[in-house]
């Protein structure tokens, strides 16, 4: 993973196991799908999950390795980028998150570990303009998110789209291009009013 590849935060709620095996590839509908190196787009996600999810999956295969408070899936999604599970104590409780860490790059997983906890250790509960976006495309239906094809301009072409209803019609949009009205109608309530916090 290269070192300006942001560790970002891709799901607001804890996931349950449908939702966890759905957010393992939330870019199933990319074009070219394995023909490319698509590492860029999986390294530095990560979201939670609750205990019986994390335990699941340390039953599957036994782990690559296992380090304190967290463990490596053996099976990679790319050449080097694997699934890496932590239980983490935050504000004096265990919590678990998966994220995605390229392992070619030395200590990816303890960068990793150590943003998810100073982001889950925010004082007041927020989230960042790209945190509303990413949890937009990763709730979203396959059947009303894909990426932009032959008819849009060709600097468009392969972004992440959305179908946005207004007005009596739908469109289709560039996911980067929602309006604040439109990410605040597409995040489901409890998250519609938090305050949104400048990326760190």
């Amino acid at each position: 993973m290269n070192l300006s590849t942001p560790i970002r935060k891709v799901y607001q709620s804890v996931a349950d196991r449908r939702q966890m095996f759905r957010l393992f590839d939330r870019h199933a509908q990319r074009p070219d799908r394995w023909r490319n190196d698509d590492s860029a787009l999986f390294a530095g996600e990560w979201f939670e999950i609750a205990r019986p999810e994390h335990d699941y999956m340390l039953d599957i295969l036994p782990p690559l390795w296992m380090r304190a408070g967290m463990f490596a899936m053996r099976e990679f999604l790319t050449d080097s980028v694997t699934s890496i599970f932590f239980a983490l104590t935050i504000d004096g409780r265990i919590r678990y998150f998966h994220g995605y860490c390229d392992l070619f790059e030395r200590g990816s997983p303890e960068r990793m570990r150590d943003t998810i906890v100073e982001r889950e250790s925010w004082p007041v509960r927020a989230m960042t303009h790209q945190e509303r976006l990413e949890h937009i495309w990763s709730s979203t239906h396959d059947d009303y998110r894909g990426y932009a094809g032959e008819r849009w301009q060709p600097e468009h072409r392969g972004k992440r789209t959305v179908l946005v209803y207004g007005l009596g019609r739908t469109e289709l949009k560039l996911l980067d291009d929602l309006t604040d009205e439109e990410i605040a109608a597409k995040l489901p309530v409890h998250l519609r009013h938090l305050p949104v916090r400048a990326a760190a």
